[in-house]
């Protein structure tokens, strides 16, 4: 049950931290309100290389600066203005590869999240999607370059994996500006869970 180590976040290939980071548990310490759960769908974004990366071609703005740097930290964005997403920052500094947290089983903190859901009974939409995973978790734009070996915002290996077999690798949602890359199989989830977002009709 130990945070995810510094080296862990370095590896360059980020679609095997996509995958290998199913079976985790994220969490969240907001104002001393731990909430957390096992992630079960993810999403890899290939830095310059990508088009459906924000740092494609080389973007270098204010938004994509955290990107840039070295792996181990949360990339947090508004999403259309409404929704926040967060993201695993990987690789090596000057690389930015990233992985976007899409679906996530609750297992701690629970009425906290309903509560930040608005949501008075246990339903499979509290934290599948990536916006809804933010909002049920209390991550916002504050917690963007947090370091992820601190306490905010921490990955943990509990040492639950997923075999193969077990896993979909699928097109990425709502990247359709990314043309031929929008194609990739580069989404991954667990086969038959109920927390990963639509649409999951590959199981």
């Amino acid at each position: 049950m130990a945070k995810l180590s510094y080296s862990y976040y370095q590896n360059i290939d980020v679609n095997a931290v996509a995958v290998d980071l199913l079976g985790k548990y994220l969490f969240t310490s907001i104002d001393g309100t731990v909430t957390g759960g096992i992630i079960v769908e993810t999403e890899a974004y290939k830095g310059a290389e990508d088009k459906a990366s924000h740092a494609y071609a080389g973007r270098f703005t204010s938004r994509t600066q955290t990107m840039y740097e070295d792996g181990g930290l949360a990339y947090v964005y508004l999403c259309y203005g409404i929704h926040h997403l967060f993201n695993v920052v990987t690789g090596p500094k000057g690389i930015p590869h990233a992985v976007l947290i899409r679906g996530l089983e609750p297992v701690e903190g629970l009425e906290h999240m309903l509560s930040r859901r608005g949501m008075s009974i246990l339903k499979s939409n509290i934290t599948a999607g990536p916006g809804a995973l933010a909002k049920a978790m209390g991550i916002d734009k504050n917690l963007n370059s947090a370091d992820l070996q601190g306490d905010l915002i921490w990955v943990e290996d509990r040492g639950l994996g997923f075999k193969n077999e077990q896993i979909v690798a699928c097109p990425r949602v709502g990247v359709a500006y990314a043309e031929d890359h929008a194609l990739l199989p580069w989404r991954y989830f667990v086969k038959g869970n109920r927390f990963v977002s639509k649409p999951n009709k590959y199981i």
